[in-house]
């Protein structure tokens, strides 16, 4: 059985083991796989795992062996899981391995726009205290978080985990899903979305992109946040019309924004959001830390066991 990963690179540049799908077939992994290679390097292909390497509909016709595709993420819309389903290919996605990592990274977002660490930290590698008249300086306001409101926006596992820690910090929640769990933490309240946002003081997006909600983040709906607050997204940059957003960062109508997702990533070297004032944007890493990915490596490895002793688990088609 031949086993084909087209970008392993993100996944695993080096520091995770390949061995687990290695001891189930023959396994060739590529870095990266330009578009007009895929069909050349898949074509022998019984299974294939790609990260973000497309898998259209011409493409799926191109590899006659192809029986199972094993998206090396959670979001799968790389893949046209419809053609995969009339030429009988299952697709599985790895649902849960980086929930506490991504709502780590909120915070990590949300703690460099309220206490500007780097920012501080740097001026002191520069000299600047060294030379300081006082004992100490900021350039920024420095906000404490205790008795904020944090307004989440899709309230599955990741925005569960989000809340957890702003409770931690003391902080209040307002939640908004379309289908919220039946039974809320302690401490956490459903609104609609209109008092989400016009309420809270940070808002962190943890929606799935879909037709409905894709620019969900608009200019009438910026308009109706506080002049103070944060908007955090780690979940699908298209929820966000970008050029709304720098704009409303740039006039000040809301105080700052922290992104690790855009809506073309890489972004394109004239995307407003790289120049708007207060925006903090990392990229794409959320999900990254080396316990997750080793969840991740497991449960694709686990994914494709599950396949071939006829029960599969996570199918997405």
């Amino acid at each position: 059985m031949r086993i084909v990963v087209l970008d392993g690179h993100t996944l695993n540049p080096g520091d995770v083991s390949w061995d687990g799908l290695q001891a189930l077939g023959d396994c060739v992994v590529y870095d990266r796989t330009p578009p007009a290679q895929v069909v050349a390097r898949a074509r022998e292909a019984e299974i294939v795992f790609t990260n973000k390497t497309v898998l259209d509909a011409v493409t799926l016709r191109a590899l006659p062996m192809l029986r199972y595709i094993g998206v090396l993420a959670t979001g799968y819309n790389v893949v046209d899981v419809r053609a995969a389903r009339e030429r009988n290919v299952l697709v599985t996605n790895i649902p849960t391995y980086g929930t506490r990592s991504v709502a780590q990274h909120v915070f990590a977002l949300l703690l460099e726009l309220t206490q500007h660490v780097g920012h501080h930290a740097d001026t002191v590698r520069d000299g600047r205290w060294s030379t300081s008249p006082d004992f100490c300086y900021w350039d920024h306001p420095l906000i404490e978080l205790e008795g904020l409101t944090m307004g989440i926006v899709g309230f599955g596992r990741i925005g569960q985990a989000v809340a957890t820690l702003a409770l931690a910090f003391g902080m209040k929640v307002l939640a908004y899903d379309l289908q919220p769990p039946p039974v809320l933490p302690p401490g956490v309240r459903l609104a609609d979305l209109d008092a989400v946002f016009a309420q809270s003081d940070v808002i962190s997006l943890h929606c799935p992109l879909t037709a409905e909600n894709q620019g969900l983040l608009n200019a009438r709906r910026l308009g109706t946040m506080k002049r103070s607050a944060f908007l955090i997204n780690t979940s699908r940059g298209p929820l966000i019309n970008e050029a709304d957003l720098a704009a409303a960062l740039n006039a000040g109508r809301i105080a700052g924004a922290g992104l690790d997702v855009l809506a073309v990533e890489p972004p394109r070297a004239d995307n407003r959001l790289l120049t708007a004032k207060n925006c903090l944007i990392t990229p794409h890493i959320a999900w990254a830390t080396h316990s997750a990915r080793l969840r991740l490596m497991q449960i694709a490895v686990e994914n494709l066991r599950a396949f071939l002793a006829g029960q599969p688990v996570n199918v997405v088609n």
